[in-house]
């Protein structure tokens, strides 16, 4: 094995796009590691998605040194993180990008005070650091890499020792986390933190890195947020330096054009040349381009001399843009307007388009969509377009915490992040605790304080076998989940079972009134038949029934 004494951009930049297509080719295997098996189980997208654009900042960063490398590939994970998970990959970034922001080139010395001040930074960023968690998995992988680089200067070892360090504290994570040994899996964040050390070492030790399968859903969401990050609403066209968006597939080795068999990084060098944005993923037959080009006619002649294309696509990006700046600056005509009378945005986070109703008619006047889950950027723009002086925000979802949190470190307006951990809350802090008359902070504390006025109850379906709490639960049972915990599993996927057995834990003599929620899986008539259920229970409680639309979860149920 060859010893790397120094980390080039070039290097750095195989280190970085590696990572993010390890995590795309492995988003599913860590999504299926929720510790519930509920079917919103997404730290794999978004590690995969905060990702990609750690990777795009850094492939259209032009400063070559290292450190400039470092910070675009921090500021990318920054902008793009999404979910928890996602928002302390970027901390472990942040940190790595400080730690080495004075280098030109990496040595094995920089290389692992680069991991140890992400372990630092990513302690930091969490008010209760947990163990048996990605916190784990990074602060030992950071102290096996700091011990090899006291004993050499190949940064392959420091790399290799921080990766096998990984691998061991990631088995420990259930013998840490009580609830990963109950359920049987490892901590699914410290699972996408050691893909993307396992990345790096193998960039650096020279192997061929080999994807899976082609995954066209996730690698179409992927381009999505890279597209949208090279291609901002407020962009002049003319400003456009690569205005083709081109993407191709190539059915490898065959054709009558084939004449040089696939190697993937002669094929990415090439097309790297070609513009930015730059996404490559292959298999063994197949591989996909996205690329934003001035050349789209050499991409597809590139493509040719490895196979047969079998689709192929382009966009001129600047004519696009010059329809879309039209239509964004009527959007921000008419928010200006409306701004004038909005001093205090309420920004709202939900999915559903009936539970996103529900929060206009409370107060809110910035709905977020979280069918998936939110980045940074995206808050951060919505608090921005709502044209407001100060914000409250309800993220309505624990994973959402995080990218709120940070979000508000990047504003230069007063923002508030009410902690609202289900719609059911955010609906409740809103009703019962928002005053549009008062001061932000009061509105804050009296939001979170109605939080404990209501019971939250959501119904779903199993999407594995496990046993939780003591409760065994299998592939498509009904389960219900009170206050986050969850309580029934009922055989055979019957919603109206699980969801009437679940009201009948979560009511109690204080309790006035259910409001019943139905998604997008269940009908009015679901909802009707469970309220009449809840009036036989209890003829004196008052039941409301509201169309939420929301995916994933049949029912939701508040108790107040």
């Amino acid at each position: 094995m060859e010893v790397v004494t120094e980390i080039t951009n070039v290097e750095f930049g195989k280190m970085i796009n590696a990572a993010a297509n390890a995590l795309q080719d492995n988003a599913e295997k860590i999504n299926k590691l929720n510790v519930f098996p509920v079917p919103d189980g997404d730290t794999g997208t978004n590690m995969t998605l905060s990702m990609a654009s750690g990777a795009e900042y850094e492939r259209d960063e032009i400063d070559l040194r290292l450190g400039a490398l470092a910070k675009a590939t921090s500021k990318g994970l920054l902008m793009g993180a999404r979910g928890n998970s996602g928002v302390i990959l970027s901390q472990i970034f942040r940190g790595f990008a400080n730690a080495v922001k004075d280098e030109d080139v990496l040595t094995a010395r920089t290389l692992a005070d680069g991991l140890m001040g992400g372990a630092e930074t990513a302690y930091k960023a969490v008010m209760k650091p947990t163990e048996g968690t990605i916190l784990t998995v990074i602060r030992e992988a950071a102290a096996a890499a700091n011990q090899a680089a006291k004993q050499s200067d190949d940064a392959v070892m420091v790399a290799k020792a921080a990766y096998d360090a990984a691998e061991t504290a990631l088995a420990t994570t259930p013998d840490l986390l009580p609830v990963l040994k109950e359920v049987g899996v490892v901590d699914s964040g410290g699972q996408g933190l050691v893909i993307v050390l396992e990345a790096f070492y193998a960039v650096l030790s020279g192997q061929e890195i080999k994807h899976d399968a082609v995954d066209n859903a996730g690698l179409e969401a992927m381009i999505k947020e890279l597209h949208n990050a090279g291609v901002q609403g407020e962009l002049n066209p003319e400003s456009i330096e690569f205005g083709y968006c081109t993407e191709m597939m190539v059915d490898l080795s065959v054709g009558t054009t084939y004449d040089t068999d696939f190697d993937y990084d002669q094929f990415y060098a090439y097309l790297a040349e070609l513009g930015d944005s730059l996404l490559v993923i292959n298999d063994e037959e197949v591989v996909k381009v996205h690329i934003h080009t001035e050349h789209p006619g050499k991409v597809f002649e590139w493509g040719l001399k490895y196979g047969s294309l079998r689709k192929t696509k382009v966009d001129n990006m600047r004519y696009q843009q010059e329809e879309a700046s039209v239509a964004a600056q009527q959007t921000k005509d008419a928010q200006n307007d409306e701004a004038i009378q909005v001093d205090l945005a309420v920004i709202g986070i939900a999915a559903g388009s009936g539970v996103q109703n529900l929060f206009k008619s409370s107060g809110a006047n910035v709905i977020i969509d979280s069918t998936q889950a939110p980045s940074t950027a995206d808050i951060v723009s919505a608090i921005q377009a709502s044209g407001a002086k100060q914000a409250l925000v309800l993220p309505n979802d624990s994973n959402i915490f995080m990218a709120a949190d940070q979000a508000k470190s990047m504003l230069d307006i007063p923002v508030e992040i009410i902690k609202t951990r289900t719609v059911q809350q955010g609906l409740t802090a809103l009703l019962v605790g928002f005053n549009p008359d008062a001061e932000l902070t009061d509105n804050a504390q009296n939001m979170t304080m109605a939080i404990n006025d209501v019971k939250s109850g959501s119904v779903t379906t199993s999407v594995r076998d496990t046993t939780i709490g003591g409760l065994e639960i299998h592939v498509g049972d009904a389960i219900g989940l009170l206050d986050g915990t969850i309580v029934i599993a009922e055989p055979e996927g019957d919603i109206q079972m699980a969801a009437q057995k679940l009201v009948e834990k979560m009511l109690d003599e204080d309790d006035e009134i259910v409001t019943i929620i139905y998604g997008a899986d269940a009908t009015e008539s679901d909802a009707q038949k469970l309220a009449t259920f809840i009036e036989k229970l209890d003829d004196e409680m008052e039941v409301e029934i509201q169309a939420g639309d929301q995916p994933l979860y049949p029912i939701y149920l508040a108790v107040e």
